[in-house]
Protein backbone atom coordinates (compact mmCIF):
# COMPACT_ATOMS: atom_id res chain seq x y z
CA UNK A 1 0.00 0.00 0.00
CA UNK A 2 2.76 2.63 0.80
CA UNK A 3 4.37 2.10 -2.98
CA UNK A 4 0.68 2.91 -4.18
CA UNK A 5 0.58 5.52 -2.14
CA UNK A 6 3.98 6.87 -3.08
CA UNK A 7 3.27 6.46 -6.57
CA UNK A 8 0.20 8.36 -6.67
CA UNK A 9 1.93 11.15 -5.16
CA UNK A 10 4.57 11.63 -7.04
CA UNK A 11 1.65 11.65 -10.03
CA UNK A 12 0.36 14.59 -8.19
CA UNK A 13 3.70 16.40 -7.30
CA UNK A 14 4.79 16.30 -11.05
CA UNK A 15 0.68 17.55 -12.06
CA UNK A 16 1.88 20.89 -9.87
CA UNK A 17 5.01 20.95 -11.17
CA UNK A 18 3.97 21.67 -14.27
CA UNK A 19 1.28 24.25 -13.40
CA UNK A 20 4.34 26.41 -11.55
CA UNK A 21 4.05 25.16 -8.09
CA UNK A 22 7.33 24.34 -6.58
CA UNK A 23 6.66 24.37 -2.82
CA UNK A 24 4.07 22.19 -0.63
CA UNK A 25 5.16 22.91 2.74
CA UNK A 26 5.77 25.79 5.29
CA UNK A 27 6.15 25.58 9.08
CA UNK A 28 4.38 21.69 8.53
CA UNK A 29 1.57 23.09 6.69
CA UNK A 30 0.40 21.68 3.36
CA UNK A 31 0.60 25.22 1.27
CA UNK A 32 0.38 26.00 -2.58
CA UNK A 33 3.35 28.78 -3.59
CA UNK A 34 3.01 29.19 -7.11
CA UNK A 35 5.81 30.82 -9.10
CA UNK A 36 4.66 33.82 -10.18
CA UNK A 37 4.73 35.03 -13.83
CA UNK A 38 8.30 35.80 -15.36
CA UNK A 39 8.60 38.73 -17.65
CA UNK A 40 10.54 37.96 -21.20
CA UNK A 41 13.74 38.77 -19.99
CA UNK A 42 14.91 39.56 -16.94
CA UNK A 43 18.45 40.42 -15.50
CA UNK A 44 20.08 37.82 -12.62
CA UNK A 45 19.56 39.33 -9.19
CA UNK A 46 21.64 39.76 -6.63
CA UNK A 47 21.55 36.71 -4.24
CA UNK A 48 19.66 38.81 -1.49
CA UNK A 49 16.70 39.92 -4.19
CA UNK A 50 16.50 36.34 -5.07
CA UNK A 51 15.88 35.40 -1.31
CA UNK A 52 13.41 38.21 -0.95
CA UNK A 53 11.68 37.16 -4.20
CA UNK A 54 11.18 33.98 -2.83
CA UNK A 55 9.42 35.13 0.51
CA UNK A 56 6.99 37.49 -1.36
CA UNK A 57 5.84 34.34 -3.54
CA UNK A 58 2.04 34.24 -3.22
CA UNK A 59 1.41 31.07 -0.82
CA UNK A 60 -2.42 29.76 -0.46
CA UNK A 61 -2.79 27.89 2.75
CA UNK A 62 -5.08 25.62 2.56
CA UNK A 63 -4.86 21.64 1.23
CA UNK A 64 -4.87 20.80 -2.46
CA UNK A 65 -7.64 19.59 -3.69
CA UNK A 66 -6.16 15.63 -3.61
CA UNK A 67 -5.99 15.98 0.15
CA UNK A 68 -9.71 17.02 0.42
CA UNK A 69 -12.47 14.15 1.28
CA UNK A 70 -15.16 12.84 -2.18
CA UNK A 71 -17.24 15.51 -3.40
CA UNK A 72 -20.03 15.28 -1.18
CA UNK A 73 -22.37 17.05 -3.24
CA UNK A 74 -21.77 15.71 -6.74
CA UNK A 75 -23.41 16.95 -9.86
CA UNK A 76 -25.09 15.59 -12.40
CA UNK A 77 -24.61 15.63 -16.81
CA UNK A 78 -27.66 17.00 -16.61
CA UNK A 79 -26.77 20.07 -14.65
CA UNK A 80 -23.15 20.17 -15.99
CA UNK A 81 -24.63 21.83 -18.86
CA UNK A 82 -27.82 22.58 -20.91
CA UNK A 83 -28.52 20.35 -23.67
CA UNK A 84 -27.28 21.44 -27.10
CA UNK A 85 -29.97 23.71 -29.02
CA UNK A 86 -29.02 21.67 -32.25
CA UNK A 87 -27.52 18.27 -32.52
CA UNK A 88 -25.19 16.78 -34.76
CA UNK A 89 -26.32 15.01 -38.20
CA UNK A 90 -25.44 11.25 -38.48
CA UNK A 91 -23.05 11.92 -41.47
CA UNK A 92 -21.04 14.29 -38.93
CA UNK A 93 -20.89 12.55 -36.04
CA UNK A 94 -17.94 10.62 -36.10
CA UNK A 95 -15.96 13.31 -37.52
CA UNK A 96 -17.48 15.48 -34.36
CA UNK A 97 -15.91 12.98 -32.32
CA UNK A 98 -12.89 12.84 -33.54
CA UNK A 99 -12.08 16.92 -33.22
CA UNK A 100 -13.29 16.19 -29.51
CA UNK A 101 -10.50 13.19 -29.38
CA UNK A 102 -7.98 15.70 -30.90
CA UNK A 103 -8.83 18.26 -28.43
CA UNK A 104 -8.14 16.20 -25.90
CA UNK A 105 -4.81 15.77 -27.26
CA UNK A 106 -1.84 14.17 -25.64
CA UNK A 107 -3.26 15.13 -22.15
CA UNK A 108 -1.91 16.48 -18.80
CA UNK A 109 -5.03 18.62 -17.17
CA UNK A 110 -5.13 16.19 -14.13
CA UNK A 111 -2.60 13.97 -12.22
CA UNK A 112 -3.23 10.41 -14.00
CA UNK A 113 -1.05 12.06 -17.44
CA UNK A 114 1.55 11.44 -14.85
CA UNK A 115 0.82 8.38 -13.02
CA UNK A 116 2.32 5.59 -15.34
CA UNK A 117 -0.37 6.21 -18.22
CA UNK A 118 0.44 4.49 -21.57
CA UNK A 119 -2.29 5.90 -23.93
CA UNK A 120 -5.29 7.98 -23.55
CA UNK A 121 -8.81 5.50 -24.09
CA UNK A 122 -11.16 7.70 -25.70
CA UNK A 123 -14.32 5.80 -26.53
CA UNK A 124 -15.21 2.93 -29.47
CA UNK A 125 -18.02 1.72 -31.28
CA UNK A 126 -20.57 3.71 -33.48
CA UNK A 127 -21.09 7.08 -33.56
CA UNK A 128 -24.51 6.60 -34.92
CA UNK A 129 -25.14 3.75 -31.49
CA UNK A 130 -28.90 3.75 -30.24
CA UNK A 131 -27.24 2.45 -27.15
CA UNK A 132 -23.99 3.31 -25.01
CA UNK A 133 -22.07 1.82 -22.00
CA UNK A 134 -20.47 4.11 -19.61
CA UNK A 135 -17.84 2.31 -17.32
CA UNK A 136 -15.19 3.19 -14.86
CA UNK A 137 -11.66 3.95 -16.21
CA UNK A 138 -8.89 1.80 -18.70
CA UNK A 139 -7.66 -1.17 -16.72
CA UNK A 140 -3.97 -2.02 -17.87
CA UNK A 141 -5.02 -3.98 -20.99
CA UNK A 142 -7.13 -0.47 -22.22
CA UNK A 143 -4.09 1.13 -20.84
CA UNK A 144 -2.20 -0.64 -23.51
CA UNK A 145 -4.44 -0.97 -26.61
CA UNK A 146 -6.44 2.54 -26.39
CA UNK A 147 -9.30 1.00 -26.39
CA UNK A 148 -12.01 0.50 -23.91
CA UNK A 149 -13.26 -2.32 -22.57
CA UNK A 150 -10.55 -5.05 -24.49
CA UNK A 151 -9.57 -7.04 -20.96
CA UNK A 152 -11.33 -9.75 -19.31
CA UNK A 153 -14.00 -7.21 -18.17
CA UNK A 154 -13.91 -6.20 -22.37
CA UNK A 155 -14.95 -9.78 -23.38
CA UNK A 156 -17.47 -10.28 -20.65
CA UNK A 157 -19.50 -7.18 -21.73
CA UNK A 158 -19.30 -8.21 -25.30
CA UNK A 159 -21.08 -11.14 -24.53
CA UNK A 160 -23.71 -9.24 -22.81
CA UNK A 161 -24.09 -7.15 -25.94
CA UNK A 162 -24.04 -10.17 -27.70
CA UNK A 163 -26.84 -11.52 -25.80
CA UNK A 164 -28.96 -8.47 -26.25
CA UNK A 165 -28.77 -9.39 -30.01
CA UNK A 166 -26.33 -6.49 -30.54
CA UNK A 167 -22.71 -6.48 -31.84
CA UNK A 168 -20.13 -4.53 -30.14
CA UNK A 169 -19.85 -2.18 -33.41
CA UNK A 170 -23.51 -1.71 -32.96
CA UNK A 171 -22.85 -0.11 -29.60
CA UNK A 172 -20.90 3.30 -28.43
CA UNK A 173 -18.57 2.30 -25.31
CA UNK A 174 -16.40 5.27 -23.29
CA UNK A 175 -15.53 5.97 -19.36
CA UNK A 176 -16.02 8.71 -16.67
CA UNK A 177 -11.97 8.74 -16.63
CA UNK A 178 -10.05 7.90 -20.03
CA UNK A 179 -6.53 7.42 -18.13
CA UNK A 180 -6.02 4.35 -16.39
CA UNK A 181 -5.68 5.28 -12.38
CA UNK A 182 -2.76 3.23 -10.53
CA UNK A 183 -3.28 0.11 -9.53
CA UNK A 184 -7.19 -0.14 -11.37
CA UNK A 185 -8.21 2.13 -8.05
CA UNK A 186 -11.25 4.64 -8.35
CA UNK A 187 -10.81 7.85 -9.70
CA UNK A 188 -10.17 10.96 -8.01
CA UNK A 189 -13.24 13.10 -7.78
CA UNK A 190 -10.64 16.01 -9.06
CA UNK A 191 -9.99 13.46 -11.96
CA UNK A 192 -13.40 12.59 -12.73
CA UNK A 193 -14.28 16.59 -12.64
CA UNK A 194 -11.31 17.02 -15.47
CA UNK A 195 -12.46 14.48 -18.13
CA UNK A 196 -16.37 14.02 -18.06
CA UNK A 197 -16.48 17.74 -20.18
CA UNK A 198 -15.30 15.24 -22.94
CA UNK A 199 -17.74 12.09 -21.93
CA UNK A 200 -20.51 14.83 -22.01
CA UNK A 201 -19.42 16.20 -25.64
CA UNK A 202 -19.49 12.64 -26.23
CA UNK A 203 -22.57 11.71 -25.36
CA UNK A 204 -23.72 15.00 -27.03
CA UNK A 205 -22.46 14.02 -30.06
CA UNK A 206 -23.76 10.01 -29.87
CA UNK A 207 -27.12 11.40 -28.95
CA UNK A 208 -27.97 7.61 -27.70
CA UNK A 209 -31.47 6.48 -26.42
CA UNK A 210 -30.48 4.21 -23.84
CA UNK A 211 -27.21 5.21 -21.48
CA UNK A 212 -26.16 1.90 -19.33
CA UNK A 213 -23.84 3.09 -16.64
CA UNK A 214 -21.70 0.64 -15.54
CA UNK A 215 -21.02 0.39 -11.75
CA UNK A 216 -21.44 2.47 -8.85
CA UNK A 217 -18.69 5.26 -10.11
CA UNK A 218 -20.34 5.66 -13.78
CA UNK A 219 -23.67 6.22 -11.97
CA UNK A 220 -22.18 8.27 -9.43
CA UNK A 221 -20.72 11.05 -11.97
CA UNK A 222 -23.89 10.89 -14.80
CA UNK A 223 -27.34 11.15 -12.23
CA UNK A 224 -25.05 13.08 -9.70
CA UNK A 225 -26.61 10.79 -6.51
CA UNK A 226 -24.77 9.09 -3.95
CA UNK A 227 -26.62 5.53 -3.72
CA UNK A 228 -26.61 2.47 -3.31
CA UNK A 229 -26.38 0.20 -7.25
CA UNK A 230 -29.59 -1.76 -5.79
CA UNK A 231 -31.27 1.21 -5.18
CA UNK A 232 -30.51 2.74 -8.41
CA UNK A 233 -31.42 -0.75 -10.29
CA UNK A 234 -34.42 -1.46 -11.92
CA UNK A 235 -36.08 1.55 -12.49
CA UNK A 236 -35.10 4.22 -15.84
CA UNK A 237 -33.41 7.63 -15.02
CA UNK A 238 -32.19 10.18 -17.46
CA UNK A 239 -28.82 11.88 -18.66
CA UNK A 240 -28.39 14.36 -21.89
CA UNK A 241 -31.79 13.42 -22.69
CA UNK A 242 -31.53 9.95 -22.90
CA UNK A 243 -33.22 7.06 -20.80
CA UNK A 244 -30.33 5.61 -18.24
CA UNK A 245 -30.30 2.12 -16.87
CA UNK A 246 -27.42 1.10 -14.12
CA UNK A 247 -26.50 -2.73 -13.81
CA UNK A 248 -22.96 -3.65 -12.28
CA UNK A 249 -19.97 -3.32 -14.19
CA UNK A 250 -18.40 -6.32 -15.74
CA UNK A 251 -14.93 -6.61 -13.57
CA UNK A 252 -17.32 -6.71 -10.43
CA UNK A 253 -19.38 -9.48 -12.13
CA UNK A 254 -15.91 -11.72 -13.29
CA UNK A 255 -15.29 -11.51 -8.97
CA UNK A 256 -18.94 -12.29 -7.89
CA UNK A 257 -20.55 -14.28 -11.30
CA UNK A 258 -23.31 -14.99 -8.52
CA UNK A 259 -24.53 -11.18 -9.78
CA UNK A 260 -24.73 -11.80 -13.43
CA UNK A 261 -28.05 -12.99 -13.33
CA UNK A 262 -29.44 -9.73 -12.30
CA UNK A 263 -26.98 -7.84 -14.61
CA UNK A 264 -29.10 -9.77 -17.07
CA UNK A 265 -32.62 -8.53 -15.99
CA UNK A 266 -31.17 -5.15 -16.01
CA UNK A 267 -30.28 -5.94 -19.71
CA UNK A 268 -33.44 -7.33 -20.61
CA UNK A 269 -35.19 -4.02 -19.39
CA UNK A 270 -32.99 -2.30 -21.82
CA UNK A 271 -33.89 -4.48 -24.30
CA UNK A 272 -37.52 -4.28 -23.96
CA UNK A 273 -37.69 -0.20 -23.58
CA UNK A 274 -35.09 -0.56 -27.32
CA UNK A 275 -37.19 -3.41 -28.59
CA UNK A 276 -34.51 -5.85 -28.91
CA UNK A 277 -34.64 -9.47 -29.08
CA UNK A 278 -32.04 -12.08 -27.64
CA UNK A 279 -30.55 -14.37 -30.90
CA UNK A 280 -32.26 -17.80 -30.94
CA UNK A 281 -29.82 -20.21 -29.92
CA UNK A 282 -29.32 -23.17 -32.85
Amino acid sequence: MAGEADEQLRAYVEYFRDLGVREFYRRGEPVFAVEAARPAAVTAPAPVALAAAAVELPVVKRKPDFLEPPIANPVSFDQLAPLPESRVPASEKAAALLAVQQEIGDCTRCPLAYAGRRKIVFGDGDPNARLMFVGEGPGADEDAQGLPFVGKAGQLLNNMIAAMGLKREEVYIANIVKCRPPNNRVPEPAEAGVCTQFLLRQMDIVQPEVVVALGATAALYLLGVKRSLSSLRGHWHTCRGAKLAVTYHPAFLLRDPRQKGEAWKDLQMVMAEMGLKAPVKG
